[in-house]
């Protein structure tokens, strides 16, 4: 997706969403004001790209995919702590880090707020490419199945922090009374799940396998991609033959040899990735807000804010398993030299810092080259294994974890029993995937919060920190359509 798109769809945006200045959630008005005319500037296949690659640009929104993103789904966790420096609240982080969950938490909110932004953009997008008769049809129906793809990820990010989350699935039309209902009334978690499912079914049909796209579009949304995210929606679900049926569609990558090799900029988009939002550094360019700067090495020597930093709990992880391979190239350590020979000396603040998140050639940018990796193979094969498991399938789905453990250097596993290879299987995705924003709903999923948290010092709630708080300034606009999740 090159710089000319990425303009035009800023452009596009400002005529189509007040979405920046508007105090409503789902504010979508100005998209009737939309004449004929100037709708025809956009009827040709670049104009139609324009409306998915303004999805994708919202990904590398401060209030999508960085700071706030990386409290909610990160210093949460027992991974993570919330770093900088003691007085740093990073507004919220601190009360984020000690599980003080609110309904005006500022990363909360922010988070609603920003994903129902990216809804409203999947709706324009899937309103308006229809209508652009002069775009190649082909063109068309991949991108519908990119904005469908996009909009099933959102409201998975939805459904697992929120629970049931209003369904907006078109463009509302202004002052109609059915549709602000619509966006104002919160449907039930199986509701949210089946629509997420419609939307990756749908996305299935219209999307190419990864290697049918060229250079210049990498990074969009593929079949792959589409089969791995629909494995992971019935993970979470629990739909364990569905799990397996939809991993053994991902065909066509492969595991990187060098798990650190992974994390450079050599390593994005390379075989064994799936999904993944991308990020291109310096001034005027598209980077992901600040997300590299946040948890850059803080103080004397360093380069960022220093947030989100690797506990000690994850430390100690990966020493417990000897994997000093996923180790090294997860964690930053102070007094050490980086890949690129940079020296993080003894004088930064915080002993750990996120290495998934450096970005080598704009170290401390508002805009770096790093890439947020989502889906990869490797999630994949531990998807499968646990499924397999979970249906009593055990010795089968040892070799897909060994897969992952001999790529990192370790021996296969010695679980024989379902309930000890369970236990494998979820360590390993912690080793294998910490700091890619799934260890906090991992735990939950799993039933391992409140032990987990616990060893780390915290108080998980049963029966009230399985979910955030729904916003107070949504429920305040909702007048009694929405309700609060428990025990907030």
């Amino acid at each position: 997706m090159n710089k000319k798109i990425i303009i035009l769809s800023s452009l596009l945006l400002l005529s189509l969403s007040n979405q920046s200045c508007s105090n409503d959630y789902l504010d979508v008005n100005p998209t009737q004001a939309i004449s004929a005319e100037d709708l025809s500037l956009y009827n040709n296949d670049a104009g139609a790209e324009s409306f998915v690659t303004a999805i994708y640009a919202k990904f590398r929104d401060w209030n999508m995919s960085s700071f706030s993103w990386n409290g909610v789904s990160s210093i949460t966790s027992d991974d993570a702590d919330k770093g900088s420096s003691p007085g740093d609240t990073g507004g919220d982080k601190d009360l984020l880090d000690a599980l003080n969950f609110t309904p005006t938490g500022g990363s909360i909110e922010e988070i609603f707020k920003a994903n129902y932004q990216a809804v409203n953009r999947c709706n324009q997008a899937l309103f308006f490419i229809p209508q652009l008769n002069n775009a190649d049809p082909s063109l068309r129906n991949r991108l519908i199945g990119e904005a469908r793809f996009l909009r099933a990820f959102v409201y998975f990010t939805l459904v697992r922090s929120y629970g049931g989350v209003p369904i907006v699935d078109h463009v509302p039309v202004a002052g109609n009374e059915d549709d602000r209902v619509m966006q104002l009334t919160r449907k039930t978690k199986e509701e949210v799940y089946a629509f997420i499912e419609a939307d990756l079914q749908a996305a299935i049909a219209a999307l190419p396998d990864k290697s049918a796209y060229s250079a210049t579009n990498k990074g969009r949304a593929s079949k792959g991609a589409a089969y791995a995210l629909l494995a992971k929606v019935s993970l979470y679900q629990k739909k364990w033959q569905q799990v397996i049926d939809n991993c053994n569609m991902v065909t066509g990558y492969t595991l990187t040899p060098d798990f650190a090799e992974i994390y450079k900029i050599s390593g994005e988009n390379n075989a064994e990735s799936i999904f993944e939002i991308q990020g291109q550094g310096g001034i005027d360019m598209p980077g992901i807000r600040q997300y590299s700067q946040t948890q850059g090495a803080r103080g004397a020597g360093g380069w960022g804010w220093g947030f989100n930093t690797p506990s000690q709990s994850l430390v100690d992880a990966y020493n417990a398993e000897g994997d000093t391979e996923r180790r090294n190239a997860t964690i930053i350590f102070r007094n050490s030299t980086l890949y690129d020979g940079r020296v993080v000396p003894a004088t930064v603040e915080n002993p750990y810092y996120n290495y998934k998140a450096y970005s080598s050639a704009f170290t401390g940018s508002d805009y770096s080259d790093a890439n947020i990796r989502y889906l990869r193979y490797a999630e994949v094969l531990l998807m499968k294994a646990e499924a397999m498991n979970e249906l009593g399938q055990t010795g089968a789905a040892a070799p897909f974890l060994n897969q992952v453990r001999n790529r990192a250097g370790l021996a296969n596993t010695t679980a024989v029993s379902q309930s000890d290879m369970r236990m494998a299987i979820y360590k390993e995705r912690r080793l294998e995937l910490a700091f890619e924003h799934d260890r906090w709903f991992d735990i939950i999923r799993t039933g391992q919060a409140q032990a987990a948290m616990a060893a780390n010092g915290k108080t998980f709630v049963v029966g009230k920190h399985e979910l955030f708080p729904i916003p107070q300034s949504f429920l305040n606009e909702a007048q009694g359509l929405s309700t609060q999740n428990p025990n907030y």
